[in-house]
């Protein structure tokens, strides 16, 4: 009895990024938020809007599942916020890079970005559990300490993405 091979050829189209020797640094998830990348940098007004409408977005994506994580899940108060922060910020970031500095995707951009994320989630993550520690234990406390925590992030990501990241290529 004979037996037959089937060869199986795939075809990798040739792309300047096949022949780059970048670290095995994956590129973040695409979402279509807008197609027009190629259009100059919008206004310091535009980007200002657009990253308060985006963080406010990630900002209820964050608060919502810290809150569920928290009261619901049972989980420690600075295990939920920090899981809450990677996701809150990741949604941000996905959003941001297209929307409002209308950026290609890069992988030194991306590795720029956790940096950032990884400084601004300690801030943000020490800065919850001191207001959570300072404030009377009272309704508003949580709420208030994350406002507190978050805004300081926000301008803090704020100001290095606009000024250094999003200007990376």
């Amino acid at each position: 009895m004979a037996s037959a091979r089937v060869v199986t050829l795939v075809v990798v189209p040739e792309t300047p990024a096949n022949h780059q020797h970048e670290p095995h640094v994956p590129l973040p998830v695409e979402i279509p938020v807008t197609t027009d990348l190629a259009d100059d940098a919008l206004d310091l007004k535009t980007q200002i809007i657009r990253f308060l409408v985006t963080g406010g977005l990630s900002a209820v994506v964050d608060f919502g599942l810290y809150v569920f994580l928290f009261k619901v899940a049972g989980l420690d108060l600075s295990v939920a916020k920090a899981i809450s922060f990677v996701v809150g910020t990741t949604t941000a970031y996905l959003i941001n890079r297209r929307w409002t500095f209308k950026a290609e995707p890069s992988r030194a951009r991306f590795v720029a970005v956790v940096a950032l994320y990884a400084v601004t989630f300690g801030i943000q993550v020490g800065l919850n559990a001191a207001m959570n520690h300072i404030f009377d234990d009272q309704w508003w406390r949580l709420p208030l300490a994350f406002v507190i925590a978050q805004g300081t992030a926000t301008v803090i990501n704020f100001v290095v993405q606009r000024a250094v990241i999003f200007k990376i290529k």
